[in-house]
């Protein structure tokens, strides 16, 4: 299997660790999204034009939460991702919502503190910064609350959920995320930064 990815995505990284986890092979495929002909190759495979993207033997999957579970699909006895209904939904329920308001609101401090200057866009907007950190706090407020009694998002083990909301905090300091005072929150990023799946996935 091929992985379609760049090591400035936290969206390829959550792959990379379920991989990592699973014990999954994959050839990965270093795209460069500041050249304009590996970005035109890039929406032949994915028309949104986004990483990361999964070739298995031609069959090409995007959306990275989609990849998770599908890895997680084709290997035997894995337990990231739970058969049961109901503990399968909770898993699910976590992925959506680190994609849809997790991520995405760190996507804009990543973008106003780190990538906008890198890219010559000038300084960060400073109302826009307060609207995302005003976002950030209210929804690392829920996953204090959730981590305060357990370990893991979801169940009593490491699953898809914490690797799909972890990922993002690979730019906790350098995105300025304000997250530091949920102490809760902070124990369960410090417990996943010491598995081999965040160790081996950290760029060189």
């Amino acid at each position: 299997m091929r992985l379609f990815h760049n090591t400035l995505s936290s969206n390829g990284r959550r792959v990379l660790m379920v991989a990592e986890q699973l014990g999954l092979p994959l050839d990965i495929v270093q795209v460069d999204l500041m050249s304009e002909s590996e970005r035109a190759r890039l929406h032949e495979i994915n028309p949104n034009g986004k990483l990361p993207v999964l070739d298995d033997g031609g069959f090409l999957l995007w959306e990275s939460c989609a990849i998770m579970q599908y890895l997680c699909d084709i290997t035997p006895g894995q337990t990231l991702y739970p058969q049961d209904a109901r503990e399968r939904a909770d898993v699910n329920r976590w992925l959506f919502w680190g994609s849809q308001h997790f991520a995405e609101t760190v996507s804009i401090l990543s973008f106003e503190n780190l990538w906008k200057a890198m890219i010559g866009m000038g300084e960060p907007d400073p109302d826009e910064v307060a609207r995302a950190e005003g976002q950030l706090k209210q929804l690392g407020a829920v996953l204090d609350t959730r981590l305060a009694e357990r370990d893991w998002l979801a169940g009593d083990a490491l699953s898809l959920a914490d690797i799909a909301v972890v990922a993002p905090l690979m730019y906790l300091d350098q995105a300025r995320l304000p997250l530091r005072g949920f102490p809760h929150l902070m124990r369960w990023f410090d417990r996943l930064r010491q598995l081999d799946l965040w160790k081996n996935t950290e760029a060189g």
